[in-house]
């Protein structure tokens, strides 16, 4: 006689799959990769311990809504997949739960309310911008300065929005400005045509960074398509569950290089690299999306890993008059989500004059994780000032960041700390150098 079937708090699918529950061993490996269970130190605040409350759940033991928090507190870096030994798939796992999470579990209304601004302005440029001209005025005027010796709005705020606030970078007029054409040419001999994947949040908050990608790539010979109807890549919200949003931003990003005849669909956020890969999943039941999304995904790839694959043409020049030491940090969607290490570190070798130096803990995650460090803060600080120590313990003239979320987390905390070390995104290091320039002291 067949069981009956196990009550359960999941709905329909997608939902965390028993076989890849089933793969856990609980052997423990994941304990001292896992950020959360490091500041935690918690067993349900593991990789390991998530799997149990997946399964029990399953099992009609537990019931969502009692053990959400712990589903919340993981970062996602996937820090536990790269050093699992039975190749638990938890990236797949903890992305159903969140999914479940979101449809069947109703938020207390602090909560709802954060989740909703950040998910409705953070992935729409245009949107974002706006909100943005009153807080460039305020730094413009000295009253951020005035503001950061007071404290005012640190004990003011809930702390999910003093977090906000105090990831802010300094604003420029590029915020409001970042009309590129369409096309931009190759120089010298063309050597093929590659689009190029500006981002929501980065192309406000750090825009010299694609200035800075345009430049390299049309300097080394492609030819580089911005189709300006593209935004958001889905990353923010695929990364908590909003899985229906994360779907729209996905179909629109591949219509927007639909037409655009291009080589390779390139990006330079580790973070929206690896969401862009894992179109073919999300999209995997669209019956109008499903191949599409396998045809976008066989073009993107990660502007490093491109140019190292294609070779640099444009000779490239030392940064300064002295031996410049770099210490590269690794964003975990890039080591562990896209298994991306070694080409970042032989383009920057390329430089120079360059010592490139490794820190201690290299794979630890800096505790931005897409919007973590907003909805979570106290756990991304402690991570924040753990990675930013390690980083400055190499005696660094210069921290190399290839990710947004990381270079505006490390910003924070080097800022804590009277830092001048400044943070540079690989390209904007090669852009220098292939135009003679040395750092600014």
């Amino acid at each position: 006689m067949t069981p009956p079937s196990p009550v359960t708090s999941f709905g329909n699918s997608p939902s965390p799959d028993p076989q890849l529950i089933d793969a856990c061993v609980h052997c423990g490996f994941c304990l001292a990769t896992c950020p959360s269970y490091r500041v935690l130190g918690t067993e349900m605040d593991s990789p390991r311990g998530r799997i149990y409350l997946m399964d029990a759940i399953n099992e009609g033991q537990v019931q969502l809504g009692e053990v959400v928090q712990h589903f919340d507190a993981c970062l996602g870096c996937l820090a536990c997949v790269t050093t699992c030994p039975s190749g638990v798939e938890y990236d797949k796992l903890i992305a159903a739960t969140r999914v479940q999470v979101q449809r069947h579990y109703q938020r207390p209304v602090g909560d709802r309310l954060l989740r909703w601004f950040i998910f409705q302005t953070l992935p729409h440029p245009r949107r974002l911008r706006a909100l943005l001209w009153p807080l460039w005025l305020y730094q413009k005027l000295g009253l951020a300065n005035l503001e950061k010796q007071l404290g005012l709005l640190k004990r003011l705020l809930p702390k999910s929005l003093a977090a906000m606030y105090q990831l802010l970078p300094p604003l420029s007029a590029k915020t409001f400005r970042d009309r590129f054409p369409e096309v931009v040419p190759a120089q010298g001999k063309k050597r093929g045509r590659v689009g190029v994947i500006l981002g929501c949040v980065q192309r406000l908050f750090l825009p010299e960074v694609n200035e800075a990608t345009i430049a390299v790539l049309s300097a080394n010979g492609f030819e580089v398509v911005l189709p300006p109807q593209q935004g958001c890549c889905g990353a923010l919200p695929h990364h908590q569950g909003e899985e229906e949003q994360a779907k729209s931003l996905a179909r629109q990003m591949i219509d927007c290089f639909a037409a655009a005849q291009v080589d390779a669909v390139l990006i330079n956020a580790s973070g929206c690299g690896h969401t862009l890969k894992e179109y073919p999943r999300l999209l995997a039941a669209d019956p109008h999306y499903g191949d599409r999304a396998r045809d976008f995904r066989q073009k993107v790839e990660d502007v490093q890993v491109f140019l190292v694959k294609q070779g640099l043409v444009t000779p490239l020049h030392p940064l300064g008059d002295r031996p410049l030491t770099l210490v590269y940090q690794d964003a975990c969607h890039m080591l562990h989500g896209q298994k991306i290490r070694l080409e970042p570190r032989q383009l920057l070798r390329q430089i120079p004059q360059v010592q490139l130096r490794e820190p201690l803990d290299a794979a630890l995650c800096c505790g931005s994780a897409g919007v973590y460090n907003i909805l979570q803060p106290e756990v991304a600080a402690e991570l924040g000032r753990q990675k930013v120590r390690h980083l400055l313990n190499t005696r660094p003239d210069v921290i190399v960041s290839a990710n947004v979320g990381c270079t505006l987390q490390l910003g924070q905390y080097l800022r804590e700390q009277s830092s001048p070390v400044p943070i540079y995104h690989p390209m904007q290091l090669l852009e220098l150098a292939s135009r003679g320039e040395k750092l600014p002291a």
